[in-house]
């Protein structure tokens, strides 16, 4: 679950990338972040993922409340998210079953566990037949599904995507959004940034639309001072 109440993000210079902004996400719940190029929503990604913290307001993410956590508890915080990354963020020097690894070798998981959980993962995504290739020799396609991969094998309460179809014709697109539609049917938590505006009409999930780092208030729902994504 995701709950922003009354958020603030300022830089140096006095730029409110984020302004005043109010939302709740429910636990299990799949959906879209939307907006215009520099509306604030790969900032509210960082401010989850707490990449960066908010200037004024309060986050809660899985029950936790990051505008008191103490660096020291980051790590922790970031095992219960999956995060997924537009440029794949992979490792090229490294095959595909090291990539995924990677996580689960952060978190110090013994040897048997991670084969079992990257080819488990690995297999969720169709790619177990690549666990040996190296990145550079796959498509833009099943290089964002390693990136997928990687970031569900440890098992994360709450997925959070940034641009994952960018780069992706529509049918790859299409396929990669049936990934995110199979893990929230599981119970995993899913928050979408995209441009890819027919594919959030296609799919028909709750939307929040940013505008210069707030809420658009005519696309969402008022509930108790709080803006709840809008079914479109």
């Amino acid at each position: 679950m995701i709950r922003f109440e009354n958020v603030y993000k300022s830089y140096p210079g006095g730029f409110e990338a984020i302004k005043n902004l109010s939302f709740y996400l429910p636990e299990g719940q799949m959906a879209f972040l939307t907006g215009a190029s520099g509306a604030g929503k790969s900032t509210v990604l960082k401010l989850i993922a707490l990449i960066e913290r908010c200037t004024r307001g309060q986050i809660i993410v899985n029950h936790q409340n990051l505008t008191r956590m103490p660096e020291r508890q980051i790590p922790y915080l970031r095992r219960t998210l999956g995060i997924v990354f537009q440029n794949h963020k992979l490792l090229m020097d490294r095959n595909v079953f090291h990539n995924v690894a990677l996580p689960l070798l952060i978190a110090g998981f013994p040897r048997s566990e991670i084969g079992r959980r990257v080819r488990a993962a690995l297999d969720k995504v169709n790619l177990l037949s690549k666990e040996k290739c190296n990145p550079i020799t796959l498509s833009g396609g099943e290089q964002q599904r390693v990136g997928i991969a990687r970031a569900v094998v440890t098992r994360p309460s709450l997925i959070i995507a940034d641009e994952p179809t960018g780069n992706l014709d529509p049918a790859l697109a299409q396929e990669i959004m049936r990934l995110f539609e199979q893990f929230n049917q599981v119970g995993v938590g899913v928050l979408i940034v995209t441009h890819a505006q027919s594919l959030v009409d296609k799919l028909g999930y709750p939307v929040l639309r940013l505008e210069n780092g707030s809420s658009s208030s005519d696309a969402m729902l008022q509930a108790d001072s709080t803006v709840q994504f809008s079914y479109e």
